[in-house]
């Protein structure tokens, strides 16, 4: 089985950090988030992987290459000059796809979960379509997807044939897809894959399914929604353990105040409180204070007397002597505010 992971987006709600990494490329934890991707994938019984690229195309086309070589899952990237769309995006990789049921994957999501139910129950429905679905997060206003209580999706974001009885549901973000999924693709231009071709693929009768699945799932596109999912991480809300050497916590030792560290990470003489995180190389002064919800990432250094308090610091940042941070993502010169409340 093949699958496509959508990596052409600009991530704009998360600049300044996407001006150097697409959000797929982003580390998260000491890793590119597209690592835990893979894994999922992997485990779902998937042998090769395709992405679309636009947005510093270089840049993720190298991440993804280094990180399917670790996986050992064959690559293949189609480059978007003009970005398409999920709709296009997916239909510019259909000589990749076309030879069998495909799973889709966005590629700024944490959701580690288990894809072989779905895959099993998409393929005996004979769906076009399957979307994996939650209940809709408190608070948040994605668009929903109307399902009716035999599992047919009739309505997505407002389009679609609709009927009686439908109940709103949160898109994950993955789904299973048919080759069928091509023929109603428009043969060029950006497009949508809800609102222009499965509303299309629905008018014209073709099934589309949803399935819950539930599991810890995150949206990371957004500063807040990012430290958020760190703090997770690091509390135990979510389930890294049977991703193996791909868990950002394998390999670490367990330090003070529930933290986790590489071997190599010098935190001595620093009070730490967490659950923290200290990554690969860092160094933090004797005199500072690691509080809870707190991410070192590769190389990070802090200076003696800093305080940082649910804070994610990214690669080779240096934390001057004497600096606070609380709620901020932390990245070279940029301090970006992160505020947990409210968001």
């Amino acid at each position: 089985m093949k699958a496509m992971v959508l990596c052409a987006g600009l991530g704009t709600r998360l600049r300044p950090l996407t001006e150097a990494w697409p959000k797929p490329a982003l580390p998260f934890l000491g890793q590119p988030l597209l690592r835990y991707h893979l894994a999922v994938l992997k485990a779902a019984g998937v042998t090769a992987v395709g992405i679309n690229t636009h947005h510093l195309p270089e840049t993720m086309e190298a991440v993804a290459r280094e990180e399917c070589e670790r996986a050992r899952l064959p690559l293949h990237v189609v480059r978007e000059p003009v970005i398409q769309g999920t709709g296009g995006g997916i239909r510019g990789l259909r000589d990749f796809l076309s030879d069998g049921d495909f799973i889709v994957y966005n590629g700024d999501i944490l959701y580690p979960v288990d894809l072989r139910p779905v895959v099993a129950m998409h393929q005996a429905s004979g769906a076009m379509a399957t979307m994996v679905l939650l209940p809709m997060p408190e608070g948040e206003k994605y668009a929903s997807v109307e399902m009716d209580a035999a599992g047919r999706v009739r309505r997505i974001a407002g389009r679609g044939p609709g009927g009686d009885g439908l109940r709103p549901w949160h898109f994950t973000g993955v789904h299973v897809m048919s080759p069928r999924v091509f023929d109603f693709m428009s043969p060029q231009g950006a497009e949508d894959i809800f609102r222009d071709v499965f509303a299309r693929a629905m008018e014209a009768g073709q099934g589309v399914r949803g399935v819950r699945v539930d599991g810890y799932w995150s949206d990371l596109g957004t500063p807040s929604r990012y430290l958020a999912t760190v703090r997770d991480v690091l509390a135990g809300r979510v389930r890294l353990e049977w991703l193996g050497a791909d868990s950002p916590l394998a390999g670490t030792v367990r330090g003070p105040g529930s933290s986790w560290a590489h071997p190599d990470a010098h935190v001595c003489g620093a009070t730490v409180e967490g659950p923290a995180y200290f990554g690969r190389g860092v160094r933090v002064a004797d005199g500072s204070f690691v509080g809870a919800s707190v991410s070192l990432g590769t190389g990070a250094t802090v200076g003696s007397g800093a305080r940082l308090q649910s804070t994610a610091v990214f690669e080779q940042t240096e934390i001057a002597s004497g600096e606070t941070l609380t709620e901020v993502l932390a990245w070279g010169a940029h301090r970006i505010p992160a505020p947990l409340t409210g968001r």
